[in-house]
């Protein structure tokens, strides 16, 4: 995620890291080339008869950018959904820490384990979702009793809430946690596990191939042919004019493809890894264990991964 501070609006007109412009550059000077070929072609051509008028183009943009709109609306909504889906994880592992150490104030080194749990749960629900490798996390926060059983099940973020649901039944065994109290913290590992599904199913559920590729389609060859409509009436004018019509809409289906996917690493998907930072250093503190982690910061691209 791009984490910029406040700009005038000149300079912001020239930003350059976190603008889409890097990734469609080629795509648009392959426009550009297409203009100069049309200009300098335009007498040739029109000598054939061949003339294409901006009347067709004027309707097919108006569709494309209602198309264009609600692809964005559309990925966006999955980019909303998945950060208050984290938002709902942090809420529910606050008050699950919360509600162990108001009951078990004399056994600090259970409320340590508890903790060390849901602090592994963020970190593995993270690489579960960039299928990356966690097992580096999970050797340096989960406590060795759980260790061996996590390690060895292809799905650990699901694994570690099964140990967190055994974690909170031996409680209630013991008589250190009442069946009231236990309800509770198991109506909050339920919220845990809706949010782990919510997860998995914006990650493994893409929007439709057919409609992207319908959508793609109809704007490259809106850009390729938009330059011949418009050499008749601009001339010198149409390389301008052509790339920065396309400009818009390639910006506009790059960034859908970015935000359709919000869990990667693209300059605009969801900072996971500061976020689980975020929430180690909140459970942490709420544990009294210091040092804290060091707060994540953007890098010199003021890009928050």
């Amino acid at each position: 995620m791009i984490v910029r501070p406040l700009q005038h609006w000149f300079p912001r007109l020239f930003s350059w890291h976190g603008a889409v412009l890097s990734k469609i550059l080629f795509r648009l000077s392959l426009n550009l080339m297409m203009s100069i070929f049309a200009v300098i072609c335009f007498q040739w051509y029109e000598t054939l008869g061949i003339r294409l008028t901006t009347a067709p183009f004027s309707l097919l943009g108006v569709a494309i950018a209602i198309f264009l709109g609600f692809r964005n609306s559309a990925s966006y909504a999955r980019f909303v959904e998945a950060r208050t889906l984290w938002g709902s994880l942090l809420i529910a592992q606050r008050s699950l820490l919360r509600q162990a150490k108001g009951v078990l104030r004399n056994d600090p080194l259970e409320v340590s384990r508890f903790c060390a749990l849901l602090m592994a749960f963020s970190w593995s629900l993270k690489h579960q979702l960039r299928a990356t490798d966690d097992s580096e996390d999970v050797q340096r926060l989960v406590p060795e009793q759980y260790r061996a059983q996590v390690l060895a099940s292809p799905f650990r973020a699901n694994r570690l809430l099964l140990c967190l649901g055994s974690w909170l039944a031996d409680r209630r065994e013991e008589g250190t946690i009442s069946d009231l109290l236990y309800n509770a913290m198991d109506s909050n590992l339920n919220e845990m596990a809706h949010i782990l599904g919510g997860c998995e199913r914006i990650s493994s559920t893409p929007i439709p191939f057919a409609y992207s590729l319908i959508l793609h389609r109809t704007v490259y060859l809106f850009c390729t042919l938009l330059p011949f409509a418009l050499v008749s009436d601009l001339h010198a004018m149409t390389p301008l004019v052509s790339v920065f019509i396309s400009y818009t809409f390639l910006s506009l289906e790059s960034l859908a493809e970015e935000l359709e996917e919000p869990f990667g690493t693209a300059a605009n998907d969801l900072p996971l890894n500061a976020l689980c930072t975020a929430t180690e250093r909140l459970l942490k503190e709420m544990d009294d264990r210091l040092p804290l982690p060091a707060v994540a910061k953007p890098d010199g691209r003021y890009n928050l991964i």
